[in-house]
């Protein structure tokens, strides 16, 4: 009865009926597209950001970040660490429900409780569950073979890491660590992926994939407003999967949709300036935010010396890595390409927005063609006479860069060729190592600057790790292991700049730009906000029904 229920309500809100009558106030349905698609509702497989986003309205984690980053209370009110860095205890809201659903005995959410947590953060880590997000607990211990996660009892938990790792607290933000009922896990078994049950803001109503997803307000929900509302204010959240961009940016236009993120060649002209700036004839409909975006957006050069690719090629050479560092116009790109948006990334890997970013640190690289030149010549090859071609692997959605940066090098004299790939291909040659230059990117996880400098350290090589460079430098691993041993965050910064140095001198990536979020919202959408992960967070919007 209570499924029945459920439906016949969704009906309602999306039959036209999005305004009830006056006694109902502010039944509102906040719509946006996804056209990447979703794979799976289940937090253990929160991969990529569709999925993210989703499943950020359903489910709860033990911390939470607000619009600066900042490591907030959610389930747990509260922690302590141990001065070794090794012992984290969470004291645990007792005010936390799950959804209702059948695969509870009464049909009723239960009370979370700590071994609840436990649960969901060992089945993470079960190798049968295959989870891309098991390697977040890496740093936990383990006692007998079992993970070192414990509920004293059931507003008390205690987890132990094996060895210091300071990012531990912020990564356990990260999706893939939100709290499931084991119950529902049982009952519905592989079919989790696509019947979630959460104690987020928002309740999983229906979906049909590939056509709609359905979200409807927790009346229960845990959490209140600044001003001592209980959240959500939004009735119900509705999601498309137009797979057309272009289509679904007519939509959005029309005042189909409620918000868009991003921008995609086929509109940017249409919606932005070419500084960067909202259109104005769209001034009276759309509101339009941006703030730096923990994306740092790259070209990657494999290193490794060993690989019967790089026999003879030229990229083995760090001058010529370095030539092709300061040949090119980041400005240049950032302005004709990109309609202003983004930072050109100068200062090394660490985007703009992430303590440890280094503005004006005296490292990275900008344009220098003259010293490019004489890079070249001291590597036999002067104006670039007798330099073989050098290919760049990418992907469609990047090949206008791509071929920007052709264009500038071939003043140089350099020849570079454009191999445009699937991305799934180009991913998977990256990790095996199968191409020698490559277009990549890199969104934070969480915001600690190790999730970048871990790209380069060597025991994280490909295809195990995220080194698709396969960089190996004695001094970067040591600064690294340094780093992430200290739990004074000056000090862990310091670190982090020298290793950011270091690896900048030796060019294993040819940095291109740090992202920016870009969010587009009509006018009768408040309280959105934005963050430098990019994260959705539907819990504080209100939508105004009233205004076109």
């Amino acid at each position: 009865m209570k499924r029945i229920l459920l439906y016949v309500s969704v009906f309602l809100i999306f039959s036209g009926c999005t305004r009830l009558g006056k006694e109902h106030k502010g039944q509102t349905v906040f719509r946006y597209n996804e056209s990447a698609g979703i794979s799976s509702l289940d937090p253990a497989f929160a991969r990529n950001q569709a999925n993210i986003w989703v499943i950020n309205q359903l489910f709860n984690n033990l911390i939470q970040f607000d619009s600066s980053l900042n490591i907030m209370p959610c389930i747990a009110q509260s922690w302590e660490i141990s001065p070794d860095g090794l012992h984290y205890r969470f004291l645990l809201r007792q005010d936390v429900y799950f959804h209702d659903d059948a695969a509870f005995e009464t049909g009723k959410g239960r009370k979370l409780i700590a071994s609840d947590v436990a649960y969901s953060l060992k089945r993470l880590m079960n190798p049968v569950l295959a989870s891309p997000g098991a390697w977040v607990m890496n740093s936990v211990a383990k006692i007998s073979d079992e993970p070192a996660i414990q509920a004293l009892n059931d507003s008390i938990l205690d987890i132990f890491l094996e060895k210091p790792f300071p990012p531990f607290l912020g990564m356990l933000g990260m999706q893939y660590c939100a709290v499931v009922p084991h119950e529902a896990v049982e009952y519905y078994k592989e079919d989790f992926r696509s019947h979630p049950v959460g104690t987020g803001p928002f309740v999983f109503n229906t979906w049909k994939e590939g056509v709609k997803l359905v979200l409807l307000r927790n009346p229960t929900y845990f959490e209140t407003s600044a001003d001592g509302e209980r959240l959500p204010f939004l009735d119900a959240v509705s999601v498309s999967f137009i797979i057309d961009k272009q289509s679904a940016f007519l939509e959005f236009v029309k005042g189909k949709l409620d918000f868009m993120s991003g921008l995609d060649a086929g509109y940017k002209d249409e919606l932005l300036t070419s500084t960067g700036k909202l259109n104005p004839k769209y001034a009276d409909r759309i509101h339009f935010t941006s703030q730096p975006y923990l994306n740092t957006e790259y070209l990657g050069f494999l290193t490794d010396t060993s690989n019967k690719l790089l026999k003879g090629n030229p990229l083995s050479d760090l001058r010529i890595r370095q030539a092709i560092n300061m040949g090119f116009d980041r400005n240049k790109m950032i302005r004709y390409l990109r309609n202003g948006i983004g930072q050109p990334a100068n200062q090394g890997i660490i985007p703009a927005g992430m303590p440890g970013h280094a503005a004006n640190a005296g490292f990275g690289y900008d344009y220098r063609p003259d010293e490019a030149r004489k890079l070249l010549t001291e590597a036999g090859f002067p104006s670039g006479k007798g330099l073989p071609p050098i290919t760049l692997s990418t992907n469609a959605s990047y090949l206008d860069l791509c071929q920007f940066i052709q264009s500038e090098l071939a003043h140089l004299g350099i020849n570079l060729k454009i191999d445009v790939s699937p991305p799934g291909t180009l991913r998977e040659n990256m990790a095996q190592a199968r191409v020698t230059f490559f277009r990549g990117s890199w969104i934070a996880d969480y915001p600690d600057a190790e999730n970048y400098l871990s790209l380069f350290y060597s025991p994280n090589r490909s295809p195990q790790g995220p080194n698709y460079t396969q960089f190996n430098c004695s001094d970067f691993d040591r600064l690294y292991q340094k780093a992430i041993a200290t739990t004074d965050e000056r000090i862990r910064i310091r670190y982090y700049r020298e290793m950011d140095s270091l690896m900048m001198e030796q060019s294993p990536v040819v940095v291109l730009y740090y992202d920016q979020v870009l969010r587009f919202s009509g006018k009768n959408i408040a309280g959105l906000g934005s963050n430098p992960l990019n994260l959705l967070n539907l819990k504080t919007v209100k939508k105004n029904n009233h205004e076109k």
